[in-house]
């Protein structure tokens, strides 16, 4: 089912009060590996950024195969939870920034984590951007929308 502009504007919501989310990257068998990362999302949904040090296997696995799924939800580890919660399943490209937009995602992800800056600030640490092609959110346990920025 595609999303409605009230989908949309749950989608950014979510993406505004959460600040961390799990990421799949593909290892180098095609196995799936998650990893938690904080990260900073595009108030128009275009695009995620999160940071990580070059030497994890997370970079290793986006330097191999760019394709990367990302799950942000808002559950409250209760019963209700089911009900209640939503989840937002992000598929995309992610790739390392450069130039004048590393200068840009780097201060729209500290904005969002200043606690992190002595992180972002090491030499071997990777500012990543998600281009993001799909947001499935779910809600009510199984009630499934999708949306294509």
């Amino acid at each position: 089912m595609n999303a409605t502009p009230g989908d949309a504007a749950m989608i950014g919501q979510l993406l505004a009060s959460q600040r961390y989310a799990v990421l799949s990257t593909l290892d180098q068998d095609g196995g799936p590996y998650p990893s938690l990362v904080a990260f900073a999302a595009d108030p128009n949904l275009n695009w995620l950024v999160f940071c990580t040090r070059r030497a994890t296997r997370k970079h290793a696995n986006i330097t191999a195969n760019p394709r990367v799924a990302l799950l942000v939800d808002d559950r409250a580890n209760s019963a209700t939870d089911l009900q209640q919660a939503a989840a937002i399943s992000i598929l995309g490209m992610c790739e390392e920034a450069h130039d004048g937009e590393y200068i840009d995602l780097r201060g729209r992800f500290l904005a969002s984590h200043p606690g992190l800056k002595d992180f972002v600030a090491a030499p071997d640490c990777a500012i990543m951007k998600v281009a993001v092609s799909s947001y499935y959110l779910v809600t009510s346990f199984q009630h499934v929308t999708q949306l294509r920025p």
